[in-house]
């Protein structure tokens, strides 16, 4: 897209703030629905900085594959999920915790040197390409091809996974008499008719 300067900076700003809050929702929420949900938010926005981009196919692919297929299968995933055990406080949370803070400190710090060490000179003179299909599939199939097939083993192991999870254990078949009590509606206890015609009469009395 040829949009302006300004409104290039400002959408890049709004897209930005999206996904650092949806991504912070993600982690800091304990609803796992809720982080399911804000997670297609991540890839939404991700999806907005790429048409910023001029990668039109790319955005289309995350909107389609991640939004689409994967945050569904999360979605699937986590609510065929039966856990029935309460839940118990893990004895050391607290290093657990610790050891958690100091790997997002240190992948913080490996992309921050990154970014600054990358020079992000735009250059003036760039040649116009036709198809952003066409050039992808020539790099995911000759510069990028282990990492293409390495992402596409880790959707398996992740869909594996999701389908272990979700999977109920045998239950073994249940007699007729078991279900004809198990579709039996209760039933309110009745009263004896005397009872019913004294209770009439009392309130009309009264």
């Amino acid at each position: 897209m040829n949009l302006a300067e300004g409104v290039q900076f400002v959408s890049f700003a709004v897209l930005a703030a999206a996904t650092i809050v949806t991504a912070l929702g993600v982690v800091l929420l304990e609803n796992i629905v809720y982080s399911a949900f804000l997670l297609g938010g991540v890839f939404i926005s991700i999806a907005g900085m790429y048409l910023l981009l001029n990668a039109d196919f790319v955005a289309a692919a995350q909107v389609l594959v991640y939004v689409g297929a994967i945050n569904v299968l999360i979605l699937f995933a986590i609510m065929l999920v039966n856990k029935t055990e309460v839940f118990q406080p893990m004895k050391n949370a607290w290093f657990r915790k610790g050891a958690t803070a100091l790997v997002c400190v240190g992948l913080f710090a490996l992309l921050a040197t990154m970014v600054r060490s990358t020079s992000w000179a735009v250059l003036d003179s760039i040649a116009p390409i036709e198809s952003t299909a066409i050039r992808l599939g020539e790099h995911f199939f000759s510069d990028f091809l282990l990492p293409f097939e390495l992402a596409s083993v880790l959707l398996l192991i992740a869909m594996i996974g999701a389908i272990v999870l979700a999977r109920r254990e045998f239950v073994p078949e249940e007699t007729d008499a078991e279900r004809e009590v198990v579709f039996r509606l209760p039933e309110r206890p009745r009263e004896p008719v005397g009872a019913i015609g004294e209770s009439s009469s009392a309130s009309d009395n009264s």
